[in-house]
């Protein structure tokens, strides 16, 4: 008996052993290949560690953002490494340096000449060669400069004012009209969906909302997913929802080009047209290919973030009474001070939204929709005496610094009161990036939310069906059940 239990208390000795070498080996590949690779340079690497070979540290991201506290990734690494603000890891296919510092990120975002965009190759692939996400800075600028005039600034805006606010109203009241519960962020997403494709294709925008809204979830889904192009994965679904759209928007492309060519007055002309006439020097105007790359990124990003954030303002204010009842009656007070010649919002209306403004700056903050951005090393870059080796990606943990103590004194909570006389310091308040490449559609979203508000403040509450639900944080952080809600009209 006793020499049958030593043999077993062997074995097991064996087995451990084998187990405990395997583990500390196979762990090791990723810091071999990547760390050591770099010879002395990387004794200037900042703290971290690549974790399991191709899939790097994918697990305690996943595991942190499928929680209740997705923080606890950059916390975790703060805890074991110190308050570095850049760490070394592997994610999303890469060897990556994470910054999750205001200062540095700061210094990241402006830096065009040492960094580029190094967006994971499912995003590429997904948004296409010559969308914002792909093309290098010469010709970001070009074109940039040409496409994102109709929804910059709030005076460029202001046109849109008036349909904004029909289709808010209109929203609204059928919502109201419900007798059953809804998922009130997919029907924001309808709401926001329309309005971009109004202003980015004019004329046939009601022909084709109903076909592509489906699309869009399946291609927003894909878009930081593992590029794995079998049925069954996030990516392969994306995939052919980009074919679809790629269909669709070259039927829209191939219309308005015959009807422009008879000078059909009936046209509104939308960004479609403006991308259809720009021509480079050499007067080239751009295949059609390169429009639809572009019109896919515009849709995509024009109705997603803003649909989160409205949804999230709402749940924020009615979890706040005395934060809803402050911003109700600033809304009030806007609808009193109306001059009785007009019959809606104006642009001075919005901007006299002073407080409401806060709510929404809070809303960005906390809510934290884009957790990162995503840059690439074109060459060895030293930042605060650590080395970002050329090849690397850097990850701009937007949610680590949103999230931070040091940059926001309880973080955790719904303040829009700091907002108050304060001043951001430089790459402390990241909802659309920063630099050169910061979101071309920050006003609009801004403007659109403040629209929805108004309306929603003025006239309705939200009954919510499963108050202080779980929420889910990837793609985008939302209630597992969208925000199941009655919206209910004020009397």
């Amino acid at each position: 008996m006793k020499l049958y239990l030593d043999i077993r208390a062997l074995i097991l000795a064996v087995v451990l052993g084998i187990y405990v070498f395997l583990f500390g080996f196979v762990r090791k590949i990723n810091e071999w290949r990547h760390v050591s690779s770099l010879g002395e340079k990387k004794y200037s690497l900042p703290p971290g560690e690549m974790g399991w070979p191709i899939i790097g540290n994918i697990w305690p991201f996943l595991k942190a953002f499928r929680s209740n506290d997705p923080d606890s990734f950059i916390y975790n690494l703060v805890q074991r490494y110190g308050r570095t603000g850049m760490y070394r890891t592997y994610l999303f296919g890469s060897p990556s340096i994470i910054v999750c510092i205001p200062e540095t990120c700061r210094k990241v975002f402006a830096d065009d000449e040492h960094f580029r965009l190094g967006y994971p190759a499912s995003t590429k692939q997904l948004t296409g060669k010559k969308s914002f996400h792909s093309i290098p800075n010469s010709e970001h600028k070009r074109l940039r400069r040409l496409t994102t005039a109709p929804i910059n600034g709030h005076e460029a805006l202001s046109m849109y004012i008036g349909y904004i606010e029909e289709m808010v109203v209109n929203s609204l009241d059928e919502w109201s009209s419900m007798k059953e519960p809804i998922e009130l962020l997919n029907e924001i997403r309808k709401l926001t969906f329309k309005v971009i494709t109004h202003i980015f294709v004019g004329s046939r925008a009601e022909s084709i909302m109903g076909s592509v809204e489906e699309l869009y979830t399946d291609l927003n889904y894909g878009m930081k997913s593992t590029a794995i192009n079998i049925p069954g994965f996030a990516f392969h679904k994306a995939l052919k929802a980009r074919k679809m759209l790629t269909k669709i928007l070259q039927e829209v492309l191939d219309v308005r080009r015959v009807k422009s060519e008879v000078t059909d007055p009936n046209i509104k002309r939308g960004m479609i047209d403006l991308l259809m006439e720009i021509q480079d020097e050499n007067g080239h105007k751009l295949p059609d290919e390169d429009i639809i790359d572009l019109l896919l990124m515009f849709l995509l990003a024009g109705h997603e973030s803003s649909a989160h954030v409205a949804m999230w303002a709402i749940l924020y204010l009615h979890n706040h009474p005395q934060v809803l009842k402050k911003a109700k009656e600033e809304q009030e007070e806007i609808l009193r001070n109306r001059q009785s010649v007009e019959k809606g919002l104006t642009l001075n209306d919005i901007r006299n939204m002073n407080y409401l403004q806060k709510v929404i700056d809070e809303t960005l903050r906390r809510a934290s929709v884009s957790f990162c951005n995503f840059r690439e090393a074109k060459v060895d870059v030293n930042i605060n005496g650590y080395l970002i080796p050329k090849g690397w990606k850097v990850l701009l943990w937007n949610r680590g610094v949103h999230m931070d103590p040091e940059v926001y004194s309880d973080p955790k909570e719904f303040l829009p009161e700091r907002w108050e006389n304060h001043k951001s310091k430089p790459g402390s308040f990241l909802p659309f990036g920063a630099g050169s490449r910061i979101c071309p559609g920050a006003d609009l979203a801004k403007l659109e939310i403040s629209i929805f508000l108004h309306y929603f403040l003025l006239n309705y509450t939200l009954e919510q069906i499963n108050p202080g639900g779980p929420n889910v944080y990837l793609p985008l952080p939302r209630p597992v059940d969208n925000c199941l809600a009655k919206v209910v009209k004020i009397e």
